[in-house]
């Protein structure tokens, strides 16, 4: 069974795709990522979405609009995806999930109460021709747990080695959010939002009219720039980062105006670079605490953040106990984790197995997760059902291109 993988992750920048192929074999099932690639959001869109997050009051007609525009710009991409993918060789997909854009995550007092994400799955379906599974958090959330993060599933299997050799394994993802899985040997995994990884750094960069990246490229301007040690200590109090596990948070939160009302109580006139610096270094200092804190040694490093040598030298300096790596190391590209990562819940739904991990989002059991869109005039299709989840094992795989 092959199935497309999609999601918009908390940076809003564009769509990551995954074609991955699920074989089953003697042994369990057999995983070949096949083919990724990444599409920008057009700029308008971006636009409007980036000036609609929280805090941003909007409406039901910006929403309605925000739902229809993104559903379309995954649609061709998916359409697109499809075709480079079969042009180099590929049998046919037979499915498509799609995370979606996430615009609003409810956190209350701790707990998570609903969360949404856009981007309409009948225009994917209209695109391509092919059932698609979305809304794949809530199900989660109904059941009592944060809904976030998705990923352990994906990281249950590349840390199931490093655990067996009597080590803790932790896999770190720096996206918006920084999040991380721990797994450790007779334990049951946990995994939480540590908070912001890029998040406050894009927004300031952003906002900066002689900027154009909409990020720090390179780690240029943390480079550039100075810490300035009072604002990271008014960072570091966040109440956020001392909550049991597990958490959950998002840009409701960690959002422009979060880093401007902390400027204004700083009372000084900083410079771009030494914001973007101190807010740097507040990512690896909040990373390391955790990774830290969890007694981990092993930790595997995907998305964007990994981009960027100043954080992933900070908190590999910062971390000198444990070994750092990218999760190329173990068959799963850095920038493509997360769209493999929602391929597999998109294989483990068709299957009839849970795709959320209860000890690692605090719902009260696993959950099949996701509704279904079916293919243009097409029924839904036939449930194939497994009685548990079997050996998965990534396999190395010639692949196309981002």
């Amino acid at each position: 069974m092959r199935v497309l993988g999609m999601i918009s992750g908390t940076s809003h920048d564009g769509i990551d795709i995954a074609v991955v192929d699920f074989a089953d074999d003697a042994d369990g099932v057999t995983v070949a990522i096949e083919y990724t690639t990444s599409t920008p959001y057009s700029p308008g869109l971006r636009e409007r979405l980036r000036a609609a997050l929280p805090p941003a009051p909007v409406g039901f007609d910006v929403a309605c609009e925000l739902d229809t525009l993104i559903g379309q710009e995954f649609g061709a991409a998916a359409a697109a995806a499809l075709r480079a993918h079969g042009e180099a060789g590929f049998g046919p997909v037979d499915l498509i999930c799609s995370h979606g854009q996430t615009v609003f995550h409810w956190i209350a007092d701790g707990r998570a109460l609903g969360t949404l994400q856009l981007g309409q799955p009948a225009w994917i379906a209209e695109a391509t021709g092919l059932p698609v599974l979305s809304d794949l958090r809530a199900a989660d959330i109904a059941a009592g747990g944060q809904g976030a993060p998705l990923v352990p599933i994906l990281d249950t299997i590349l840390l199931t080695g490093a655990a067996e050799e009597s080590r803790r394994a932790g896999a770190l993802n720096l996206g918006g959010i920084a999040n991380v899985t721990v797994v450790s040997s007779g334990e049951e995994p946990v995994a939480w939002d540590i908070g912001p990884a890029n998040a406050l750094i894009d927004a300031v960069v952003t906002a900066d009219a002689g900027t154009a990246d909409g990020f720090d490229r390179d780690g240029r301007l943390a480079a550039a720039g100075t810490v300035d040690d009072v604002l990271l200590e008014q960072l570091l109090a966040e109440p956020y980062y001392a909550l049991p596990t597990p958490k959950s948070t998002g840009k409701e939160l960690f959002h422009l105006d979060y880093v401007r009302d902390h400027l204004a109580r700083r009372g000084a006139d900083l410079a771009l670079a030494d914001v973007v610096a101190t807010l740097t270094e507040l990512t690896a200092r909040t990373v390391a605490d955790a990774i830290r804190a969890a007694g981990v040694d092993w930790l595997l490093a995907s998305g964007g953040g990994v981009r960027n040598p100043v954080l992933l030298r900070r908190i590999a300096e910062l971390l000198p106990e444990a070994e750092v790596r990218p999760s190329d190391a173990v068959g799963v590209p850095s920038d493509d984790k997360e769209a493999v990562a929602f391929a597999l819940i998109g294989w483990a739904s068709a299957n009839g197995l849970p795709g959320n991990v209860p000890s690692c989002t605090g719902a009260s059991g696993g959950r099949v997760l996701g509704r279904l869109s079916p293919a243009p005039g097409a029924p839904l299709p036939p449930a194939a059902v497994r009685d548990a989840w079997p050996r998965v094992t990534f396999r190395p795989s010639e692949r196309g291109a981002r």
